[in-house]
């Protein structure tokens, strides 16, 4: 965990009570909090209750590390990643 409270309840409100904006920039913060990813271009976006993670990533294993600081957020298995590795 990187010290964000994770979002469980999703079916109620959406988030508990968290906007889409504060839910991505939670999401965004989290993802610039780590040194091991590079995020520059990463897009975060909110499509119901799943995050959706957008752009490009350099190395391997950055998909699912991206995925994995999302989750960390909003909770396991609502990230889905549209990433691609360049």
């Amino acid at each position: 965990m990187l010290g964000f409270a994770a979002f469980t309840n999703h079916e109620e409100s959406g988030r508990q009570d968290h906007s889409d904006a504060a839910t991505r920039a939670s999401v965004e913060s989290a993802l610039h909090a780590v040194d091991d990813i590079e995020v520059a271009e990463i897009i975060v976006d909110i499509s119901g209750l799943y995050v959706i993670l957008e752009g490009f990533i350099r190395r391997r294993g950055d998909v699912e590390r991206a995925i994995e600081i999302a989750e960390s957020v909003v909770g396991r298995g609502y990230v889905r990643s549209r990433l691609l590795r360049r």
